[in-house]
């Protein structure tokens, strides 16, 4: 009994299985010619067939009942629901598979696209549709079209694959591989992919990213490059705000002046594409690009502003300059691309052919055609210092107010010190190099010629009151000029010196020790309420 009723439920399940599977069709003519169409029914005229939700209807049509198979042929219309409608010359249409082949001047809709194609598969099964030799989709937003293609009817998911584009009337895009949702305009990118502005002609390149075409913001995460006007952003992952002009970029950053021949380096940026502005920071370098002999610039913070022909680049704490010929440190930089005029503030220091140069504020400029030195300004406390070629223990030195120099081939020829100049030089034996005098200057202004960072000639614009002492008899005093410090530890020797931080502490300068000592005869004890104290508050202070 058991196994007629297992018997019985499997004969019910396969009737009402073929049942649902079943076609339905009718046609003004059916007729059969087994000679020509073998197991067909020949449908003639207002052909109508129905499957499952799906409605067809053509000119004419082969119903093969044995395989459940449908061929329409002529101005053939699938209708699926309410809401999908396809057009074609031609359709096959498996009833097993759910499976439908339609060519000739395919055009399928539904309420977020419009796809046209010469050939589309229809799997109904899992409501999708491919093609493998170009069609086109188009939203409300966009027009896309690729040589493969998969499109997801529930989820309105467009995967594309080769010689992708995606056209609107601000961007053109092109990819290799991409998913791209109809109704909220996202696109998601896998491949090689360009996203070209056709306003500005502004790029991007990416080979992984996302992107979204109603709001123009995007984000890219592998070989990300964003091509503006007068840049080049490149970093491990980019951000971009095309209607805000706003862009950030993470890790390995390279930003790239067309115009300036300059670079930036570091691992977080942010551009503000409107403001022509620009902010790097971690491992912040900025590198000018010299004759092949590039000036690398680090800081903390570094910020790039103006146009190129009035830009103007600010870098912030911890700074450190490499050069082949020139290195410096300082707190801050402020440079005027415009001018050529770089200023460093807070204790800075420049080495140059052997001479170590500080002051209270340093200025170099540089002839903005040739980008090579041209003269150097050091103002309050300059101080100049070259170590001896032969000891290590004495130093040459030049100090004053002021200091004006020239450069020739990036090195200082001329040294002119104005007010209050003073200099100290070890003289030795050309042929015996061996040291013979001690000579100190005093002088208003005092005016030096350099060959190979040694003093070649010096010239007193005014009276001078000086000595000379053989080194047996030079006193302490002499030998090191009032305020001297010798700063080599602090020199970036390579490139990748400049991003360390050196732990040295200056001495204060004779200015600082002044005010701060003014400071304290000027402060006066006052009662926790902010009143002046009364006598008998001194007295007990002092008791």
């Amino acid at each position: 009994m058991k196994r007629i009723f297992i018997l019985f439920f499997i004969l019910i399940s396969t009737i009402a299985y073929s049942q649902t599977r079943k076609i339905v069709y009718n046609a003004e003519i059916q007729e059969a010619d087994e000679e020509k169409y073998p197991g067909a029914t020949i449908l003639i005229g207002n052909v109508k067939m129905t499957h499952e939700g799906v409605v067809l209807t053509s000119q004419q049509a082969l119903y093969y009942k044995e395989k459940n198979f449908f061929k329409a042929i002529g101005n053939v219309l699938i209708k699926q629901g309410d809401t999908i409608t396809q057009t074609s010359d031609y359709t096959d249409y498996d009833a097993n598979s759910k499976q439908a082949l339609s060519w000739g001047n395919v055009v399928l809709k539904d309420p977020s696209m419009t796809l046209t194609t010469d050939t589309l598969h229809f799997d109904r099964m899992n409501q999708k549709l491919f093609y493998l030799n170009y069609a086109t989709i188009k939203d409300e937003t966009n027009t896309l079209k690729s040589k493969i293609g998969t499109y997801y009817l529930e989820n309105k998911k467009f995967t594309a694959t080769s010689r992708v584009t995606v056209v609107n009337p601000e961007h053109h895009l092109e990819s290799d591989h991409l998913d791209y949702y109809t109704e909220s305009g996202l696109t998601y990118l896998y491949g090689p992919s360009t996203i070209t502005n056709t306003e500005n002609q502004n790029r991007i390149y990416c080979e992984k990213g996302f992107y979204n075409t109603k709001t123009d913001i995007s984000h890219f995460v592998k070989n990300a490059k964003l091509y503006l006007k007068e840049r080049t952003v490149e970093g491990d992952s980019l951000y971009y705000d095309k209607n805000k002009g706003f862009a950030s970029a993470t890790k390995n950053i390279k930003v790239i002046d067309t115009v300036q021949n300059f670079i930036t380096k570091g691992n977080y940026a942010e551009i503000f594409e409107l403001k022509d502005s620009l902010f790097i920071i971690e491992k912040a370098v900025a590198i000018t690009i010299v004759e092949k002999d590039s000036m690398f610039i680090h800081g903390d913070t570094l910020l790039v502003t103006g146009k190129p022909e009035k830009r103007i680049v600010r870098t912030y704490h911890n700074v450190k300059i490499f050069k082949s010929d020139l290195q410096g440190k300082c707190d801050s930089i402020h440079t005027n691309q415009e001018t050529g005029l770089t200023k460093m503030f807070k204790n800075p220091v420049i080495w140059s052919d052997k001479n170590q140069i500080t002051g209270d504020t340093i200025h170099l400029l540089s002839n903005v055609e040739t980008e090579k030195l041209d003269s150097l300004k050091v103002l309050n406390n300059s101080f100049v210092i070259s170590q001896d070629s032969i000891s290590k223990e004495d130093y040459n030195q030049i100090k004053g107010r002021n200091m004006f120099g020239k450069f020739e081939n990036n090195k200082i020829r001329t040294l002119l010190v104005k007010g209050n100049a003073e200099s100290v030089y070890f003289n030795r034996n050309e042929e015996t190099h061996i040291l013979e005098t001690i000579t100190k200057e005093i002088s208003s202004n005092i005016e030096f010629t350099l060959t190979d960072g040694q003093i070649e000639t010096i010239k007193y614009l005014k009276q001078s009151d000086g000595n000379t002492y053989p080194p047996s008899k030079v006193p302490d005093d002499v030998r090191v000029l009032k305020g001297f410090i010798w700063r080599e530890e602090e020199q970036p020797k390579k490139m990748e010196d400049i991003f360390i931080i050196d732990d040295v502490k200056l001495p204060l300068k004779e200015t600082e020790n002044v005010e701060k000592s003014s400071k304290k005869v000027d402060e006066k004890p006052k009662k926790k309420d902010g009143k002046k104290p009364s006598k008998s508050d001194i007295r007990s202070k002092k008791q």
